[in-house]
């Protein structure tokens, strides 16, 4: 059997399938494996149902697999109720109603669960992505709603013709959207679904080494930033994250016990000598407690179009932090002081000046402090070396023959070191040789303790690339680094990245390799690497407004809106009403619009004509059908009344004339109806009986 054979019935059956089906798609990653197979299962048992003309399964077959959906529902969330387990009851129910598509009613539910998907996927993903993509579901199950109504028997209903009608009622009610998009009150998510965690690039309050093999390359977005001046130079995109001082076994983690000062005063005499610029930054769900800022951030970031309020604590070891993860979208205002490494300012452990210390000070005791058990053969290194040293070297020098010694000995840049051995520092530093940022980062923290020298690991990202189109700095999970800072007497703390030694085109360029997403990015890498970034540029830039404008489009922006329309001081209630005088107008121009087109569409004038000479012949008491023509009606005439009609049929018969001529003149028809009514009211009145 072929598409043209097939019965219309079935050709929309397997067009609403198809809506669904694609409707489906972004949920595979959030519902169960079971879920997802058990969906696409029913609707390609469906599908052939439709194009064999087979027999739809039983209810009780159906009451089976919604009881086996339940029970695994149960085990995979543990629940039937929240968000998760209500989604995947959604999806596998939608699926198995298609099983019993019988009537009307029956597609009228699948329509509507379809519609509800299309929300449900935005529960996880308000992206881009997402918005095209349900976009096109919206569009297909209205053009399947469409094909629904048409009428059966005009034969084979063409699809085009029902898309393209779609999408003119998609585009009629497009302003009705916008308008209520744009006017009505923002209010805060109930609730959203919860982001699964991944074990890829990203920033983290720990770090363990010897874990991971091979680190995943994730080039999801992590901020957007939109500078006041030109943007810095790839070696000052240095974003300051947690801060990891305190050893774990053969990891680090952040210092929980640490005083913090909120909101402290603009860094030291030096500091304030350094440039400064100002800048937006769009920073997306990171799930950590840690807003990473350029350096250095010295006065609290603001959050205009937060929903909540935001309250940041600036941590003595110089990041800010906040008490609730970052689980939203958010725009942020700050300022970032342009400090390279040559003139850094820094301040002491607890306090916000960059003066010298004791080197007994009991503040450096959680700086110097190494894991017992832990790389002792890194730490034995680190002796032997530091005897051959001048006594009176700084930790500056120190820390100078660190970097050159990683240069001159055969250390390899690797995002796949292997599992390395029982000690991973060890392994690494004396071994291999080969890891990543967090490697050299914990080893070279390791020596500097080791050699009395206060030292800590700082991580963050750096980097990013700079979209050509909007210039927005674009920073992803895959620019997140690791690097070290230690204390010197008369600097303070001194940033010391010895990636850079390894890999300096990581610091200086910020380059990244291009990754392919998919069969159609590796295609445009393989054609032309090129082309890859451009669309991805475009991509970007496009991401980027739909973020500002669409999801960035907050209460606050809303009243800006509000200001430049001159609407000030509207507040919730004042917006309804506006909406409700908005809705009025537009019920009224569409009555006008259908009263216009009524007016335009007028009754022929000659059947119009036809219909006044029947009700002149009925109120002269003669029978009239609606059906005789001219001709016909001057015959039925006759029967009833001996009155000469002669002139009346000459009249009638020239109207029948002009009616089926090839080409009848416009002027000429209306004489001829003021004579037929003249002589038709001229009748005698007929009596009945």
């Amino acid at each position: 059997m072929s598409w043209a054979t097939l019965p219309r019935e079935a050709r929309d059956t397997l067009f609403l399938l198809a809506a669904l089906a694609w409707t489906l798609l972004p949920q595979l990653a959030q519902v169960p494996p079971w879920c997802a197979a058990l969906a696409y299962a029913a609707l390609g048992w469906r599908a052939w149902l439709a194009w064999s003309g087979g027999t739809l399964p039983s209810r009780w077959l159906l009451v089976l697999a919604l009881l086996g959906a339940a029970a695994g529902t149960l085990v995979s969330h543990q629940s039937l109720l929240g968000p998760s387990a209500g989604v995947t009851l959604l999806v596998v129910m939608t699926a198995l109603k298609t099983l019993e598509l019988r009537a009307r009613r029956d597609a009228t539910v699948v329509f509507y669960l379809g519609f509800f998907l299309v929300l449900v996927n935005f529960l996880h993903s308000q992206s881009l992505v997402t918005a095209l993509a349900m976009g096109i579901s919206v569009w297909l199950l209205v053009a399947a709603l469409v094909l629904a109504h048409l009428d059966p028997g005009a034969g084979r209903a063409p699809l085009p013709h029902a898309l393209v009608l779609a999408a003119r009622l998609l585009l009629t009610g497009l302003p009705l959207v916008v308008a209520l998009f744009l006017l009505f009150p923002r209010v805060t998510p109930l609730w959203a679904m919860p982001g699964a965690g991944t074990g890829k690039t990203g920033l983290s309050d720990r770090l363990s080494l010897g874990d991971v093999a091979e680190l995943a390359q994730d080039d999801s977005l992590a901020l957007r930033l939109q500078f006041d001046g030109p943007v810095p130079a790839p070696a000052q995109r240095y974003f300051r994250g947690p801060v990891l001082s305190e050893p774990e076994g053969n990891g680090w983690q952040r210092r929980s016990r640490v005083d913090s000062v909120a909101d402290p005063a603009s860094g030291t005499p030096q500091a304030r000598t350094a440039p400064s610029l100002r800048y937006e930054m769009t920073v997306e769900p990171l799930g950590i407690t840690t807003l990473p800022l350029l350096e250095s951030a010295r006065t609290s970031p603001t959050v205009p179009d937060a929903a909540t309020s935001w309250q940041w604590t600036r941590h003595a070891e110089g990041y800010w932090f906040t008490q609730r993860p970052l689980s939203e979208r958010m725009r942020v205002l700050t300022t970032a002081v342009l400090d390279t490494p040559e003139h850094t300012p820094a301040q002491a452990p607890g306090t916000d000046a960059a003066a010298p210390v004791p080197a007994d000070d009991p503040r450096w005791a959680p700086y110097l402090v190494l894991p017992d058990g832990h790389h002792p053969r890194t730490q034995a290194w680190a002796d032997r070396q530091r005897l051959a040293f001048d006594p009176a070297a700084d930790s500056a020098q120190l820390a100078q023959w660190l970097l050159d010694y990683i240069r001159q000995q055969p250390y390899v840049y690797t995002l796949a070191p292997g599992l390395g051995g029982q000690d991973p520092v060890d392994d690494f530093w004396l071994d291999r040789r080969a890891g990543f940022c967090e490697h050299y980062a914990s080893a070279v923290t390791v020596v500097l303790r080791r050699w009395g020298i206060p030292a800590r690991i700082v991580t963050g990202y750096l980097g990013g690339e700079v979209n050509p189109l909007n210039n927005v700095l674009e920073v992803r999970q895959r620019d997140a680094h690791a690097w070290v800072e230690y204390w010197h007497a008369h600097r303070g703390w001194v940033r010391l990245d010895p990636t850079g030694a390894v890999a300096p085109e990581r610091i200086r360029r910020g380059e990244r390799a291009i990754v392919s997403s998919g069969p159609v990015g590796q295609l445009l890498v393989e054609l032309d690497p090129a082309l890859l970034e451009q669309a991805r540029a475009v991509w970007g830039a496009a991401e980027h407004q739909w973020n500002q404008w669409v999801l960035g489009y907050s209460a606050h922006r809303q009243q800006d809106l509000l200001s430049r329309l001159g609407w000030e001081g509207l507040d919730g209630r004042d917006l309804g009403r506006v909406l409700a005088g908005g809705f009025a107008a537009a019920v009224g121009l569409g009555v006008l619009g259908v009263w216009w087109r009524s007016r335009a569409r007028r009754p022929d004038p000659w059947l119009r004509g036809q219909e006044r000479l029947r009700r002149i012949l009925r109120q002269r008491g003669y029978d009239a059908p609606d059906h005789l023509a001219p001709a016909g009606l001057f015959d039925h005439l006759r029967q009833q009344t001996d009155t000469d009609l002669r002139d009346l049929g000459v009249v009638l018969d020239q109207l029948s004339q002009w009616r089926y001529a090839p080409a009848g003149r416009p002027d000429a028809l209306r004489p001829l109806w003021r004579a037929a009514h003249r002589m038709a009211a001229q009748l005698p009145p007929r009596r009945p009986g």
